[in-house]
């Protein structure tokens, strides 16, 4: 293993997730408060960037269409289509959101294995600890639908780290709100997109961090960041800590497998404002990690 690496001085306010994309080498992720999409390949040194008129929280691609995205924003789920050469992204409203309260947004989501956007979502003033988030899904019938199905997981406050297992039939979630800091485990319904026998996975009150965004391994394992405590911690199925590796940041956000090998683990961070940052300046960076093991390429929208 080799220590962390910037690869990008982005200064995001809060860089969220991360994914790459194979078949052009390249790392897109979202910077929520400023609605931004970016894409930076190895060897460059700056990213693109499309604009969008509201918070992009998680996004997915979409399958055969490389401009295209689903994603979470504020008030629904969305298809974001990118222009050349970045600029503004134009984006068209598949399934609305009626919050339980204003000042709420979408935060972290993903794509099961078989290619359904499933994502929660929570209130923006953390400090209010209302537990008003949900997560739903929303994969072709819904789209059919033009709705999203809550999937009843609550009560959450900040819904997080959602992943996959590799045969797609555990699902992951975190709550990382500082009163609740736990990690559950889903028996994962791969043919209804249905979570249920609910289980504690890890208790992250007795770790260093909040549990914040996640990816999984070839090996099964459960890789979360650690916010507030600049590490991220890699579980094995069976919830055990196997090891926590380091950044030179407080907040790291959400990890990705990406590289040729599927062997870089690509860590995005948030740049908190109004406090002394000179204890770590490439907070809002984006970060690369050698851990030793490769990852799964993540899934993509099947809107069929």
């Amino acid at each position: 293993m080799t220590a962390a690496e910037l690869v990008l001085d982005a200064r995001n306010a809060t860089g969220e997730s991360p994914v790459w994309r194979a078949q052009e080498a390249a790392l897109y992720w979202a910077d929520i408060p400023r609605g931004l999409l970016q894409r930076w390949q190895p060897g460059q040194g700056s990213a693109r960037q499309w604009q969008l008129p509201q918070m992009l929280a998680c996004m997915a691609g979409w399958q055969g269409e490389p401009q295209r995205w689903i994603a979470g924003l504020e008030d629904g789920i969305y298809q974001v289509t990118l222009g050349d050469g970045g600029g503004e992204a134009h984006i068209q409203a598949l399934a609305t959101v009626v919050h339980a309260m204003p000042g709420m947004r979408f935060n972290d989501g993903r794509c099961d294995r078989q290619g359904r956007f499933v994502a929660g979502s929570m209130l923006m003033d953390m400090a209010a600890a209302q537990p008003v988030g949900k997560v739903y899904r929303f994969g072709a019938q819904e789209m059919k639908a033009g709705r999203a199905q809550d999937l009843q997981l609550g009560p959450l406050i900040t819904p997080n780290g959602l992943a996959f297992s590799p045969d797609g039939r555990t699902m992951y979630l975190s709550d990382s709100h500082p009163s609740s800091q736990q990690i559950w485990a889903f028996d994962y319904d791969t043919d209804s997109g249905t979570p249920h026998n609910r289980r504690l996975f890890a208790d992250m009150t007795h770790l260093p961090g909040r549990p914040d965004g996640a990816a999984i391994d070839v090996d099964g394992c459960y890789w979360i960041c650690g916010n507030d405590a600049g590490l991220v911690h890699r579980f094995r199925p069976d919830g055990r800590l196997d090891r926590s590796l380091p950044l030179p940041v407080k907040k790291p956000a959400m990890c990705a497998f990406g590289g040729t090998g599927l062997d870089v683990l690509y860590v995005t961070s948030i740049r908190p404002e109004g406090i002394d940052l000179s204890d770590q300046p490439l907070a809002g960076g984006v970060f690369a990690l050698r851990p030793g093991v490769s990852g799964w390429e993540e899934a993509e929208f099947r809107p069929l």
